[in-house]
C-alpha cells in the first residue's frame, strides 16, 4: 500500500456545472485503478475559473450582496469536492469498494508580507476583449491583464502556503482508509493578525499548496496530472525532448535556463523539488491523468527524484 496525492489540473474540471460532471466522472474512472490496489489516496485540485465565476455572478447580481473573495474560494472548494464526492462514490460503489470519499474546505496560511501581494499576477475567471476588461476595471476596480495573447482575465496575488490549518484532521482521516479531497484552489487563503486567522483575497497556486500538503503528509508519490504525458524541455518546437526522468539537481538547472513557464510547467516542477526537499525518500510524477495507473508502473510520464 501507498500514500499516493494526486494534484488534478484544469483538464480534469469543467468551465460550467454540467461540463465538470462529465470530467469528474471521467476523472473518477482513471484514478479507480489506483484505490483498488489499496492505496491511500488525497486529492488537489484546481479552481481558476470556478472561482472568477463565482466571485463575478456576485457581484453583477443586482439582488445579492458582495461576496468576498475568501468567501468565493469556499464555495468552489466545496461544489467541486462535491461532484468529485460523487464521481468516486459512484464509481467505488460499482466496483465494490467501500470507501468514503470526504471534502475538507481547507485555510492555508500565508504570509502578509508575501511580496505576491505587491504584484498580482494569477489569472481568475473567463477571457474577456481589452474593451471588456477596460468595462470590468471601471466598474469593479479589477486588475486585468492579458494571459498569453487569448484575452484578458483579472488577476489577483498568489502568495506561497507555509501552512495548512486543518493537516491534523485531513492526516487522521487518510489514516482510517477514507479517500480525501482537500486544499481545492491552492485552499483558502489566509494570515495571521493579532492572533486571529483572517481570510484574504489572493488565489494559492494548487501546485505549490499540493506540494506543502504531499510534503506534510509524507506521501510516498506526488502525483500532478497534466494535459501532457511528460515534461519537455524546448516544448512545442522541432527539438522538444520528452524527459522520462529528472534529478533535482537537473531540474534546478532547467529552470534557471527558462524552460518551463510560469502559467503551465514551472510551478508544478518547483513543486516537486519542495516536497522531495522535504521527502527525499518520495517521488514526484507529472503526467496525463488518463494514464495515473501507468505512470506509477513507470510506463511513462515524468519521474522526478532527489
Amino acid at each position: 500500500m501507498k500514500r499516493i496525492l494526486v494534484a488534478l489540473g484544469g483538464n480534469a474540471l469543467g468551465n460550467s456545472f454540467e461540463e465538470q460532471i462529465k470530467l469528474t466522472e471521467k476523472t473518477a474512472k482513471a484514478l479507480l485503478p489506483l484505490i483498488s490496489e489499496g492505496n491511500q489516496l488525497i486529492i488537489t485540485h484546481g479552481n481558476g475559473p470556478q472561482v472568477g465565476m463565482i466571485n463575478l455572478a456576485f457581484e453583477n447580481a443586482s439582488n445579492l450582496p458582495n461576496l468576498p473573495f475568501p468567501e468565493c474560494n469556499a464555495m468552489s472548494e466545496g461544489y467541486i469536492g462535491y461532484h468529485l464526492q460523487n464521481a468516486l462514490s459512484n464509481e467505488l460503489e460499482k466496483a465494490g469498494i467501500n470507501k468514503e470519499v470526504l471534502t475538507v474546505i481547507t485555510r492555508v496560511l500565508v504570509d502578509p508580507a508575501d511580496e505576491a501581494f505587491l504584484n498580482p499576477t494569477k489569472p481568475i475567471g473567463a477571457f474577456y476583449t481589452e474593451a471588456e476588461a477596460k468595462k470590468i476595471t471601471k466598474t469593479h476596480r479589477y486588475l486585468m491583464k492579458e494571459d498569453a495573447g487569448r484575452g484578458f482575465r483579472r488577476v489577483v496575488a498568489s502568495p506561497k502556503p507555509i501552512g495548512i490549518l486543518e493537516i491534523s484532521s485531513i492526516r487522521s482521516l487518510v489514516e482510517t482508509g477514507s479517500i480525501v479531497i482537500a486544499a481545492g484552489g491552492g485552499g483558502i487563503p489566509v494570515i495571521k493578525k493579532n492572533d486571529r486567522y483572517e481570510g484574504i483575497p489572493a488565489v494559492i497556486d494548487k501546485d505549490y499548496a499540493s506540494g506543502l500538503l504531499a510534503r506534510l503528509l509524507k506521501v510516498d508519490y506526488f502525483f500532478i496530472m497534466t494535459a501532457v504525458d511528460k515534461v519537455a524541455l524546448n516544448y512545442g518546437k522541432r527539438d522538444q525532448k520528452d524527459l522520462d526522468l529528472l534529478k533535482i539537481s537537473e531540474a534546478e538547472v532547467y529552470l534557471k535556463a527558462g524552460h518551463f513557464h510560469k502559467g503551465s510547467m514551472l510551478p508544478k516542477v518547483e513543486a516537486a523539488i519542495n516536497f522531495l526537499k522535504g521527502n527525499p525518500n518520495g517521488v514526484a510524477l507529472i503526467a496525463a491523468l488518463e494514464k495515473a495507473e501507468a505512470a506509477l508502473k513507470g510506463e511513462t510520464g515524468t519521474k522526478i527524484i532527489i
